[in-house]
């Protein structure tokens, strides 16, 4: 992904405002029994003869989030593009904590700062990028993608 910009932890944390939904590893986030006047769905788009499901929805300020969700309905990757990031804790579900300390230990790692940095663990991908105003990323669980999906496919 080009143009990786690092979402700092502080900031992460602060965007944990928003009640936490399951998320990635579990529910979709927007579901439409909890869908607010803040979201709306665009679309949900089956792909052809593949065991998964494409859900968008555009927020109040035009981030656009898509989650991916499995045959059973779990989500296993999300995206997002736009002029805020979404709620990470909200999207990233039970896996916010690791994308926490993930972060922080990118971050020691270099001395602090800005700068490109995507979080790989054995059971969590977050890549994060763009700039002000424009802002995209996106996360999966490595062990949880259907066979013949490929992370090529989260746009």
């Amino acid at each position: 992904m080009k143009g990786i910009l690092t979402v700092s932890a502080a900031t992460a944390i602060g965007l944990a405002t928003a009640p936490a939904w399951a998320g990635l590893g579990g529910a979709p986030a927007f579901p439409d029994a909890q869908r607010t006047p803040a979201t709306r769905l665009m679309a949900a788009a089956n792909v052809a003869a593949a065991p998964w499901t494409v859900t968008t929805t555009t927020l109040e300020n035009d981030t656009v989030i898509h989650e991916y969700l499995d045959a059973s309905g779990t989500v296993f990757a999300v995206s997002w593009r736009g002029p805020r990031v979404g709620s990470l804790d909200t999207l990233l579900g039970s896996y916010f904590p690791a994308w926490k300390k993930g972060l922080a230990a990118a971050q020691a790692a270099r001395g602090g700062g800005y700068g490109p940095v995507a979080v790989r663990q054995a059971d969590l991908v977050v890549e994060t990028g763009g700039h002000m105003g424009a802002l995209t990323g996106r996360a999966w669980l490595p062990k949880a993608l259907p066979q013949g999906f490929g992370v090529d496919q989260i746009q």
